[in-house]
């Protein structure tokens, strides 16, 4: 089986894309991944590094973009298109599967005009222009949302789920959180993300009403690595225990040892989260493409998984109720993270690659 594997960009395109490559190549010895991305993507340096082949075409978005960039990636198209019918023909894959980003758009196009059976997968609750466009054209539709699936021609989608890269799985299925009464309770801030400056911030002024409960409260802070120095500082002087990073290595054992996680509402965290079977508050990134973050997270908030605080209504004192609400409400604590529980689609990675092996042999 030889599968492509094209899109990228961000963290929520590409990790879903290892983690189909991880799915197929331990599968059956002999099978084949090759990723296509561009120069600019996460891919360039993620995929290299973890043993896959990646293969890189000259793209960049459309949407929002001004006149004068959106003229030079319109000129950029034919050259795509001739690198993506390169590929194709060199590598003939036996089928090829869009992550999302913008080298998914030529390639599966390409793709599908030359006759190799295609598909795409859709994190979010709504769909991008480009996965919008290739619906037309691509044989599958994997979905993680129910709300997404009114976008698409509804006999091609499959809601299947987001898949999770394998380490991440195995900590999360196999591993539990430690249970030793000093170890207070953990929240873990994921504000490494995009846009995630205003959540550094908006914690920052939260612990700082919190001031009752700091020999209770333990806080780990990805921070980015910009807001890095910024957020480390803030901490020490209002006094609060916290252990500040730029970038978490290890996120399984980050997420096992939380009690709750704060974040953004982007379709990989949100899957994570609830594989970890963990509670959560979600500040949607306000400035997402068709405000899908505020939805992924309200479809969290209807399953009883999560808290969802809109940005505009943030301040501090807001959101250190919230937290001081969960800390103080075992029970609900532990409903929200059983509802995280059933949401999550831990066979996701394994019933897509299913679902793609059925349709080359439809094809054949």
């Amino acid at each position: 089986m030889k599968v492509l594997i094209a899109g990228g960009g961000t963290g929520g395109h590409l990790f879903p894309g290892i983690a189909l490559a991880e799915e197929i190549t331990t599968r059956k010895k002999g099978n084949e991944v090759t990723f296509v991305g561009t120069e600019r993507g996460l891919e360039a340096t993620v995929v290299p590094k973890l043993g896959f082949e990646l293969k890189l075409i000259e793209v960049s978005g459309l949407k929002r973009q001004g006149f004068v960039k959106t003229l030079r990636s319109l000129l950029r198209l034919p050259v795509s298109f001739f690198q993506a019918i390169k590929i194709l023909r060199d590598f003939q894959p036996d089928i090829a599967i869009g992550v999302g980003g913008y080298a998914s758009g030529p390639v599966i196009l390409v793709a599908s005009l030359l006759g190799v059976p295609t598909a795409v997968l859709e994190q979010n609750t709504v769909p991008g222009i480009t996965n919008r466009i290739l619906s037309r054209f691509v044989d599958r539709v994997f979905t993680t949302f129910t709300y997404s699936e009114r976008f698409f021609p509804s006999k091609k989608v499959m809601e299947l789920g987001n898949p999770i890269r394998q380490k991440l799985l195995d900590n999360f299925l196999h591993s539990r959180k430690p249970t030793s009464p000093d170890d207070g309770f953990n929240i873990l801030v994921l504000g490494g993300s995009q846009g995630a400056h205003s959540v550094n911030l908006r914690m920052l002024e939260a612990v700082s009403h919190l001031g009752e409960l700091d020999q209770d409260i333990h806080i780990m802070h990805q921070t980015g690595h910009k807001d890095f120095e910024l957020v480390k500082n803030g901490y020490s002087q209002i006094g609060f225990s916290a252990d500040v990073v730029a970038f978490i290595d290890d996120m399984s054992a980050a997420y096992r040892k939380a009690d709750l996680i704060i974040a953004r509402a982007g379709a990989t965290t949100i899957s994570e989260i609830q594989i970890a079977k963990k509670a959560s508050i979600l500040i949607p990134f306000p400035y997402a493409a068709d405000n899908h973050q505020e939805l992924n997270a309200q479809a969290m908030v209807e399953a009883g998984a999560s808290l969802m605080m809109v940005e505009r209504n943030l301040d501090g004192p807001a959101l250190a109720e919230s937290i001081r609400e969960l800390y103080l409400d075992e029970d609900k604590l532990s409903n929200m993270e059983g509802a995280a529980s059933k949401a999550g689609r831990p066979e996701a990675a394994r019933e897509i690659i299913d679902a793609c092996h059925e349709l080359i042999q439809q094809r054949r």
